[in-house]
């Protein structure tokens, strides 16, 4: 039950030996090391080399620079484990994680584990769950609003899946284009208190720098998911409202109905459905656009 863990390598010389020793000293120890070079500029191929002399578990790839998406891609295609996991090369896991999360990958197509988001910023904040198994993807993305939380770094995945599925080419917030596809074709769904990935804080990461073409990306990823409830469609509108306020095209997410008084709504959120039922999509887009432009939201 060997495990392919595939790590992207672009300019990160300073946190590479960090994400790398992170890995090699955990106590499981069945798996296999991809060092992806994106055609990194900087010392990070020489050091992906060393790594590989180091350790016979580590293999490196060198390839021209084609993005995030197409270096996991280029992992998953020599990728010879029965499980894959992929982790970033500015974040690292902690100790004892690999053995935790992979006593519960049996019978499961996917594992998800905690997540501690933003490490070193002022938004860090930690993501845990209840031990829980999903047969219905249905009821794990809407349950678990998994939708908030696609990454996929910290999820644990069987090989097949990723038999016809890729991560896009071109896209950000590839994540998200990519899950639901995955759901689409597992079976069960767990999710474990076992492990933690830490994912560290990038100033010119695309989760601080996105525009408004990087948001309107999100957007069509959310909208071609069948699956929807009131907390998710909130969820979609504020995107939406996020992409009106700096592309503003057309509104793209299609008007439904929130009940007020759905329970996890928060109370911005319930005047936000209100107004909904009264403006409609596009009046709460031009509503807000004009509160932000004249600072009152």
């Amino acid at each position: 039950m060997q495990l392919s863990i595939i790590i992207p390598v672009y300019q990160v010389e300073k946190t590479l030996d960090r994400c790398v020793e992170s890995v090699i000293t955990q106590s499981f120890t069945d798996f296999e090391v991809i060092l992806v070079d994106d055609g990194s500029p900087d010392h990070s191929p020489e050091l992906c080399d060393d790594w590989a002399k180091k350790d016979a578990r580590i293999r490196v790839i060198h390839k021209e620079n084609g993005g995030l998406s197409d270096a996991r891609n280029a992992g998953i295609d020599v990728a010879s484990g029965d499980y894959l996991t992929f982790i970033d090369s500015d974040d690292y896991i902690e100790e004892g994680t690999l053995a935790g999360v992979m006593g519960a990958v049996a019978g499961n197509d996917i594992v998800e584990y905690p997540i501690e988001r933003f490490c070193g910023s002022a938004n860090q904040s930690l993501l845990t769950f209840m031990p829980k198994v999903y047969d219905n993807m249905e009821a794990y993305w809407l349950t678990e609003q998994a939708y908030k939380h696609t990454y996929a770094c910290n999820k644990i995945y069987r090989r097949a899946l990723f038999d016809h599925v890729r991560f896009p080419k071109g896209k950000v917030f590839e994540d998200m284009h990519t899950l639901p596809s995955l759901l689409q074709k597992a079976h069960r769904v767990a999710t474990t208190d076992q492990g933690l990935y830490h994912y560290c804080w990038n100033d010119n990461g695309i989760t601080n720098t996105a525009d408004g073409q990087a948001l309107n990306s999100l957007l069509q990823a959310n909208l071609n998911v069948n699956w929807m409830d009131d907390l998710y469609y909130m969820h979609v509108l504020n995107i939406q409202i996020s992409v009106y306020e700096r592309v503003r095209n057309e509104v793209q997410l299609p008007y439904r109905p929130v009940h007020i008084g759905t329970k996890g709504l928060r109370i911005a959120e319930k005047i936000k459905a209100g107004l909904l039922r009264v403006l409609g999509v596009k009046g709460v887009c031009e509503l807000f656009y004009t509160l932000h432009k004249i600072n009152l939201v």
